[in-house]
């Protein structure tokens, strides 16, 4: 194992959130659960070697929902009420 690959079974997976001006992808990443994710930053090319390495998937637009509803549970105390 190198430093940029995680061995596990659990789907990992990858929400992109901004692109920077200076080439960084700002993303989250998350193993097994979409809701518990940690923000990253890599410049481009390395963003995609991890992205390969780690056979990264990308949230489905229902994935999306659910985190979005999660981070407004928390900052607001009740569920989200995002659809779409």
């Amino acid at each position: 194992m190198d430093c940029c690959t995680l061995e596990t079974q659990e789907d990992k997976f990858i929400h992109i959130t901004n692109q920077t001006n200076k080439g960084l992808v700002e993303f989250d990443f998350s193993v097994g659960d979409p809701t518990m994710y940690v923000e990253l930053a890599l410049p481009v090319k390395q963003f995609e070697e991890f992205c390969n390495k780690n056979s990264v998937k990308f949230l489905t637009k229902q994935q999306l929902i659910d985190v979005e509803n999660d981070k407004y549970k928390w900052k607001y105390g009740v569920i989200g009420t995002s659809k779409e």
